[in-house]
């Protein structure tokens, strides 16, 4: 599988990702084939691999970089991400997956639990082989914990039409900026950095992961179907209210309230008709405020690092700007 073409621009990190898609490709050897074939038709998804790029940038700061090291702890935290989205995909009754078939949708999800639990497990194993110490594991195991907690929240708060800001923010927290923290952290602590460093590594990390889902969340009311690969507000259907329509709530529930006390019974024509409404009452304009001050606050920290003969810093900043301005 080819990377994404956004890293023909970072040639050294573009060689280096390669490397680690073939170590997550090498890793899977099962007996049971179809749960083989759904681990690595999920490998083969088309992920832009962004959460391994960042652990790798980070490992360039400190003095014992270890190359090899450093692509096996990509794998075990692109592997990480992975499992999660099988799991999410379960448990959203999800479809579609980055525009093609979800692995539940193709193969059911007895095979899909287990293609999961089988990416959790290789992602432990790649750890265990090349962490150094068991600080490393013990900061993993938190942000698994913290991740676990993240999607609990979002479990409780379906349906929630009064959610607020704040509870969104911490769902989000848990759920999405953790593992980007966890990837700028473990990749600065594992390549000889102190711990001070690692930790502030994790906070740039944190508030990428913010700008991240806020985005995310952004693009389910600025993009078709087509460029998300996934059916536009096919969340709120589900009863997960992100930032965009919670702005809009608070804007004036009037009009969106009844539409959104239908839940999973809402039609086309009342998803076009939120769609259009979070757009009327700002909602996406006011959520880009909090994507842009979240990635102000990586740049600002981004900003402070030290010069590298990589120039770690610069991709790192370059790199955190794209995710404002993506499109999918």
């Amino acid at each position: 599988m080819e990377l994404h073409p956004m890293w023909n621009a970072y040639p050294t990190l573009q060689n280096e990702l390669g490397e680690t898609l073939s170590l997550m490709e090498n890793a899977v050897r099962l007996k049971n084939k179809p749960v083989e074939q759904a681990v690595l038709q999920m490998i083969h998804a088309g992920g832009k691999m962004l959460r391994p790029a960042y652990q790798l940038l980070f490992s360039g700061f400190g003095p014992e970089r270890d190359r090899k090291k450093a692509t096996a702890i990509a794998a075990a935290i692109e592997m990480l991400h992975t499992a999660t989205l099988i799991h999410d995909d379960i448990v959203d009754e999800a479809d579609l997956r980055r525009g093609l078939p979800s692995v539940r949708s193709q193969f059911g999800n007895s095979v899909a639990v287990y293609a999961g639990d089988y990416l959790f497990v290789s992602c432990f194993k790649l750890m265990s082989n090349y962490a150094s110490s068991m600080k490393s594991l013990q900061i993993h195991s938190r942000s698994m914990e913290s991740i676990l907690n993240g999607e609990l929240g979002q479990m409780n708060n379906r349906y929630k039409i009064d959610l607020s800001v704040d509870a969104y923010l911490e769902a989000i927290s848990g759920k999405t900026a953790e593992l980007f923290a966890l990837s700028c952290a473990i990749g600065a602590y594992e390549s000889g950095t102190s711990r001070k460093f690692a930790e502030q590594a994790g906070k740039i990390g944190l508030a990428i992961g913010m700008a991240f889902q806020i985005m995310d969340d952004i693009l389910d009311y600025t993009q078709d179907q087509t460029n998300l690969g996934k059916p536009v507000l096919e969340d709120v259907k589900q009863g997960v209210y992100s930032l965009p329509l919670i702005l809009a709530l608070e804007t004036d529930a009037t009009q969106l309230r009844p539409l959104l006390e239908k839940r999973a019974q809402l039609s086309d024509k009342d998803q076009k008709f939120i769609f259009d409404l979070v757009h009327e009452l700002g909602g996406v304009t006011r959520a880009h405020h909090y994507a842009q001050k979240y990635t102000d606050e990586a740049l600002t920290l981004i900003q402070k690092l030290p010069t590298t003969p990589g120039n770690e810093r610069e991709q790192l900043a370059t790199l955190t700007k794209t995710i404002l301005f993506r499109q999918s």
